[in-house]
């Protein structure tokens, strides 16, 4: 995919962007008629769906701290590890109270679960795989978080849609490279001035490339094959 500039305050940009969301969605549909399975569902699910077995989630910080939840495993799907979410949110500075998220690619939920417990008023987790999205429900369920609201969905075309968020946490599966600008470029048009937005990536963005799309890479640090960034828009 081109990583040519994407000036979203222009119609030519906002244009742009729509033809790069629609071409990634066309590709994802394509891809997933030649395989058994959705691919990319969740980060990286398995091509047939079936669970490995029980993991669980620990969550860091917040009126939920040290609380572990039960999740199923499957190959390829990478929950946020704790020492990555508390940095996170350590460079938010620990209260989201009042904050409007979207977990675009919730998963097993870790991320947005941990927005959730540190005040955000609303939580929005989207995920594909209708299995994670059924564990997802009996989660927020658990913790009785009012504030979480479950959706199934495609990520790109829930981030298309959404408007007003000052958080967005981007956790794309890493083998359908074709996500991420696209969504990147879709979740900074969806942010409130000033907004915030989680990116994982297998590769670090350069802030030239960033600033193109009225980001700036506010935070980063590299956990083994994790490029985790921190964007502001400007």
């Amino acid at each position: 995919m081109s990583r040519s500039a994407i000036k979203l305050h222009t119609p030519a940009g906002r244009k742009a962007l729509d033809k790069m969301i629609t071409e990634a969605e066309r590709k994802a549909q394509e891809l997933a008629a030649t395989k058994p399975g959705r691919p990319g569902a969740a980060k990286g699910a398995s091509a047939t769906g079936k669970s490995t077995g029980a993991g669980e989630i620990r969550i860091v910080g917040g009126q939920w701290r040290r609380t572990r939840l039960a999740v199923a495993q499957k190959p390829g799907l990478r929950p946020t590890p704790d020492r990555v979410r508390e940095t996170l949110f350590n460079w938010l500075g620990q209260d989201l109270t009042n904050w409007k998220c979207l977990d675009a690619f919730a998963g097993t939920g870790a991320l947005g679960f941990e927005a959730a417990s540190r005040g955000a008023t609303s939580v929005i987790m989207n995920e594909q795989d209708p299995a994670l999205v059924q564990q997802l429900q009996r989660l927020q369920q658990k913790l009785d978080a009012k504030m979480v609201r479950v959706q199934r969905g495609d990520g790109l075309s829930c981030l298309k849609t959404a408007a007003g968020q000052d958080l967005i946490l981007l956790d794309p599966p890493f083998e359908s490279p074709d996500l991420f600008e696209p969504s990147v470029a879709a979740a900074a048009a969806a942010l409130n001035d000033g907004g915030f937005i989680y990116l994982e990536a297998p590769e670090a963005w350069s802030e030239e490339r960033l600033l193109e799309m009225g980001l700036e890479r506010y935070r980063y640090l590299k956990a083994g094959a994790v490029h985790a960034h921190l964007l502001k828009k400007q």
